[in-house]
């Protein structure tokens, strides 16, 4: 630890004694670079130019915060974006210096990412988390979550804090993407479409380059769901292969935090530095011994060999999921990928659970208690809280005492909140639920899939009840870019103030196996995106499309 204070000091004296002599790049120099289109920039195109010294992550950060000031709240106010860091200068300028002195720590080094405001950050850093609620703001946390303790052993910058539902869409029967403090998120791709969440913000800043790459969580379809409406690459991890410390919660049985990036590649980077053990969070223990590195995954001929099973029965049934024929036209010509990409084809390889799925309602009992037992404990943990909220049943009370924050118009909804504040604890009946939703999910579920088929992985649209057996047994998704709507889509009304589905608006293809398999899983996603090359097809709205490229800032003062 000593060596590490005096690492640092020795660093930011030199830094200030550079900055003091510091010649700035001119734009005519800058002008002969060939910059990273930053609506699609990888991170390994941005670690290139740093490495090069092309630009600087003082630069790229600059450039975020102009191209999130050019939509967050003008033109097509996408309000994807709750906050920034007011620290996020000062920490890539030192991050540059240490590049130059000692070389990067990591891929993430120097690059900036949003946090979905559901994961803590010390208050210091300048920045709130409060789960998009008035409840929460200006509270301060005992420290950083787990996995952003090691976003910054990494040498990532954290940028600022991505929108969301509120309380991570528990909060009761709101729209998608909707926050007291941040209002309506609204996707990209067409006018006041719905984002989908909870992971709404993260998923909307991901899709047209607001930043590099982004953080979500998920319950139940909440990275699924965004990645899918949002034409990018996102993984639900496996229950415990991240620490869910610090992180606002509903249930430690089924939250999970992942990444939403333009790239599986990207979202492989990002996995390999946040997984990982935590003694802060109990169910990281049971993880395998050694994190995979993911990035080895990224295999174009990951499916040769494979069995890849269709789960029809229910989960491809559109009067049962509420899809769009459109979703299904898309998924049947992705089949046909798979099979050339080399993979043979189980059609159909039906959970033999699939109707108990549908008919069950152990999960959200089981989300209930949980929420109420978990979310208690993090408002008593906190250090402070100015709002004076100290509980789930504070926080109905203070909703209530504050209608023009948290309950405007058509967002009143606190059904969520209630329904568990009136569960009396883990009792008998909760661990039945539990068990039952084990049995479900996995036993019966998709590990019961996979072994009556001999299948590497199950495949399905990232849309409908696709995520609920993944969520009730803990198991990791990936997904990626499957196909959008036609431009004469019908659209229908998905909240008081977002539609879904909508012209020209994305979806995803989903990749689901048993618990730890992200490194097969990110392979078979891989090798999808790059034959098929969907996220490139179509760009968003023009309008919410940033201007603001690295040109615009590298050399100027």
């Amino acid at each position: 630890m000593l060596f590490f204070k005096l690492k640092t000091s020795l660093v930011l004296n030199i830094f200030v004694c550079l900055q003091a002599a510091r010649i700035v790049l001119s734009a005519t120099t800058a002008a002969k670079f060939d910059f990273p289109d930053l609506y699609e920039a990888s991170i390994s195109e941005l670690q290139a130019g740093l490495d090069a010294q092309q630009f600087s992550s003082v630069d790229l950060v600059k450039a975020y915060f102009a191209r999130i000031d050019e939509v967050n709240l003008k033109g097509p106010a996408l309000r994807a974006v709750l906050e920034l860091n007011p620290s996020a200068l000062s920490q890539a300028a030192a991050l540059d210096l240490e590049r130059k002195l000692f070389g990067k720590r990591s891929n993430m080094h120097g690059i900036p990412i949003l946090l979905k405001d559901n994961i803590a950050t010390v208050s210091s850093e300048g920045m709130n988390t409060t789960a998009g609620s008035f409840s929460l703001l200006g509270s301060i946390v005992p420290e950083d979550a787990g996995v952003v303790k090691r976003l910054r052993r990494a040498g990532a910058i954290i940028l600022g804090k991505a929108n969301l539902s509120e309380f991570a869409h528990f909060r009761g029967n709101l729209a998608s993407g909707w926050s007291g403090r941040g209002g309506q998120c609204t996707n990209a791709y067409f006018p006041n479409t719905d984002p989908c969440g909870s992971s709404s913000g993260s998923g909307v800043a991901a899709s047209i380059g607001l930043v590099s790459v982004t953080l979500g969580s998920e319950t139940d379809g909440s990275i699924t769901c965004p990645t899918s409406h949002n034409n990018l690459a996102g993984i639900k991890p496996t229950v415990g292969l991240t620490s869910r410390a610090g992180v606002v919660p509903i249930s430690e049985h089924q939250d999970t935090v992942g990444p939403l990036t333009r790239s599986v590649a990207d979202a492989a980077i990002v996995l390999s530095i946040i997984a990982g053990i935590d003694p802060n969070d109990n169910f990281t223990l049971a993880q395998p011994p050694i994190v995979p590195d993911f990035t080895k995954a990224l295999n174009k001929n990951a499916f040769k060999g494979k069995r890849i099973g269709v789960p029809r029965r229910v989960f491809l049934n559109d009067t049962l999921t509420g899809n769009d024929p459109s979703i299904g036209i898309a998924f049947e010509q992705a089949l046909l990928t798979i099979k050339s990409l080399g993979a043979t084809i189980v059609d159909p390889a039906d959970l033999p659970s699939a109707d108990e799925i549908v008919a069950s309602g152990n999960e959200t009992f089981v989300l209930d208690v949980d929420f109420k037992i978990q979310l208690d404990a993090y408002y008593a943990a906190l250090l402070e809280n100015p709002s004076g909220v100290r509980s789930l049943a504070d926080l109905i009370a203070f909703d209530n005492a504050n209608p023009t924050l948290e309950e405007p118009t058509n967002f009143t909804s606190q059904s969520d909140f209630l329904a568990a504040e009136r569960t009396t604890g883990r009792n008998a009946s909760f661990f039945q639920s539990l068990a039952f939703d084990k049995e479900l999910g996995a036993t019966r579920g998709i590990d019961a899939a996979l072994k009556q088929n001999n299948l590497d992985a199950l495949v399905l649209p990232a849309a409908g009840r696709t995520t609920v057996p993944a969520a009730i047994a803990g198991y990791p998704i990936v997904t990626v870019p499957l196909g959008f709507f036609p431009e004469n889509q019908t659209t229908k009304s998905a909240g008081p103030l977002t539609i879904y589905p909508a012209p020209g608006a994305p979806f995803g293809l989903s990749f689901l196996g048993t618990a730890f398999s992200e490194f097969d899983l990110i392979g078979f996603a891989f090798a999808y995106e790059q034959k098929t090359q969907t996220r490139l097809a179509r760009k968003a709205f023009p309008a919410a499309i940033p201007q603001t490229q690295l040109t615009d800032i590298v050399g100027k003062a």
